[in-house]
């Protein structure tokens, strides 16, 4: 990946020493600029927008809210949104729902740091990066909310065997290319052409929503 191609990193967190040991791993990653810090949710609004970050990770607590922040970038009805992946130390059901609500497309825990890398990656492929013991409380609240808005069991029939497997995989909280391939021993790129598949045949716009189309199906049974 070169220089004009990097994913551009801003890390909005009021701690200095978080902030410092993000970039320190970012710096060694290919394909990823770090392009600014910000300590509070209006100074991070502010520098993604006059820096064009590709991707904010975004601390929940800091002075300014952090959700806050994270609307006014990715929002509903939010103009060119920025993508956000909230950081936070909470892995309650509430503060993921409140994060993807607000627009975030991914959540790391704190104590995950290790993930981030990767999790940046995912999401500037469009995928929905979250931590481990995150993604299967998340699915059955929102499946007890009845958020999802989909059609009908029958739509299941409009995905071929080959996708319908990969999105079991994903409902059943798999979130990377990565563990679905393991999982049916495919190729990381046949998984990706058939979660996309199914995203276009369903007509949902990430895989968090697949996973919950798949949940509210049965799927993950």
């Amino acid at each position: 990946m070169t220089n004009t191609q990097s994913i551009r990193v801003l890390i909005a967190d009021d701690n200095a020493v978080v902030r410092r040991g993000l970039r320190m791993r970012l710096n060694h990653a290919e394909g990823i600029k770090v392009i600014g810090e910000a300590s509070n949710g209006r100074d991070a609004v502010t520098i993604a927008r006059r820096e064009n970050a590709t991707l904010v990770l975004m601390d929940l607590e800091m002075p300014g809210d952090g959700l806050k922040a994270t609307r006014a970038l990715a929002g509903p009805g939010v103009e060119n949104p920025i993508r956000v992946i909230a950081l936070t130390a909470h892995a309650e059901s509430a503060w993921v729902i409140q994060a993807l609500d607000s627009g975030a497309v991914g959540y790391i825990l704190k104590h995950d740091l290790r993930r981030v890398t990767a999790a940046i990656e995912a999401a500037a492929r469009g995928e929905s990066p979250l931590s481990a013991g995150v993604a299967a409380p998340l699915i059955h609240e929102f499946t007890r909310r009845g958020t999802t808005g989909t059609a009908a069991d029958e739509s299941i029939g409009m995905l071929s065997p080959a996708e319908l497997a990969a999105v079991t995989q994903l409902t059943r909280g798999r979130t990377s290319n990565e563990e679905i391939a393991a999982a049916l021993f495919l190729s990381v790129n046949t998984v990706r052409s058939q979660l996309s598949s199914a995203l276009r045949k369903t007509g949902l716009s990430d895989r968090t929503q697949l996973a919950l189309w798949g949940v509210r199906r049965g799927l993950d049974r």
